[in-house]
């Protein structure tokens, strides 16, 4: 039995039928590993030892009662052999300073995704470093450098550089009148760059969330906007359908699985729109239980094979 803990946001916010987490959750309980709870504003370092205020959860596939927390009770995260590093973005101070702290436990204990890496591979700008691969993109926060790549590149997306679930993501048209509206109100909201992206018509069609296990792709599903909407985010409305890889999007896979499985990123997500990449997700990837839903494999499974297989690679070491 492995002891895991989960830092995770708070269980209110959990979709039963949608989250990820509660997959592997599922997953390690079907095991017979014992899982830890906590929220991450509930870590603290004293010294070189850190802690969690954490319950003892158990979970059921019951949308009626899925969850069961035992007392809140500090637990040294060194006497654990897994933490998920689970939560959510926005990717923040709070979020940098997690993987600050999580990095010290790192010689003994599994984290997954290694936070050091998560640190360093912010989903839009991890991507960049496959630029070739991805439709022309441009982050910055400069007025005139997004006028020219508005004037060069016709409609475009603007989004934030570090939200997620397609919060915050507007088509913009090269005589849009809301533009000036919309970079003041991106200006005063978000104190980073911002991305701009060619707008790619093909998201009509769907966007593809291909999941990765360690390095390797397993699985896909494609997201369909809803109508009059240009995000295809399930919590957006979106709609799942089971789908294959193009040979396109075996060549992109091809490329970044070596990369990701030698930063330790063992579960990523990437988003693909007509055959150009768009993210990569490491912080906190979904598509588990969509993926279960609509046919395809349970990836929860690999997963924790892999997670297995990382922490005895681990402990032969130490």
């Amino acid at each position: 039995m492995l002891e895991i803990a989960v830092q995770m946001d708070p269980l209110e916010r959990i979709n039963f039928s949608g989250d990820s987490t509660f997959a592997l959750m599922l997953e390690a309980k079907r095991r017979g590993h014992r899982l830890w709870f906590y929220t991450p504003d509930l870590l603290s370092l004293e010294g070189g030892r850190l802690t969690a205020r954490a319950h003892h959860i158990d979970v059921f596939d019951d949308p009626s009662r899925w969850f069961a927390l035992g007392e809140a009770q500090e637990i040294d995260l060194i006497t654990m052999d897994v933490v998920l590093l689970r939560q959510d973005p926005p990717f923040d101070l709070a979020y940098i300073t997690s993987t600050h702290f999580l990095e010290r436990i790192q010689s003994r204990v599994l984290v997954v995704n290694d936070p050091g890496h998560v640190r360093n591979a912010p989903e839009k700008v991890f991507v960049m470093d496959f630029s070739d691969l991805m439709p022309p993109t441009l982050i910055t926060r400069d007025r005139a450098a997004i006028e020219r790549f508005r004037a060069k590149h016709g409609d475009i997306v603007m989004k934030p550089l570090y939200g997620h679930g397609g919060a915050a993501v507007f088509k913009v048209t090269p005589k849009d009148p809301n533009f000036g509206s919309l970079f003041d109100m991106f200006s005063a909201t978000f104190r980073e760059p911002w991305v701009a992206q060619q707008f790619l018509p093909e998201v009509a069609k769907g966007d593809k969330r291909i999941i990765f296990v360690d390095g390797e792709a397993m699985g896909a599903i494609n997201r369909v906007p809803a109508q009059d909407d240009i995000r295809s985010n399930m919590v957006r409305g979106g709609a799942a359908a089971a789908t294959n890889l193009s040979p396109r999007e075996k060549e992109i896979c091809a490329r970044l699985g070596p990369e990701l499985k030698k930063r330790g990123l063992i579960f990523v997500g990437i988003d693909v729109i007509d055959g150009r990449l768009t993210e990569i997700n490491v912080t906190s990837p979904t598509g588990l239980r969509a993926l279960k839903r609509v046919g395809g494999p349970d990836l929860a499974i690999p997963l924790f094979d892999a997670i297995e297989t990382r922490l005895q690679a681990l402990r032969a070491a130490g």
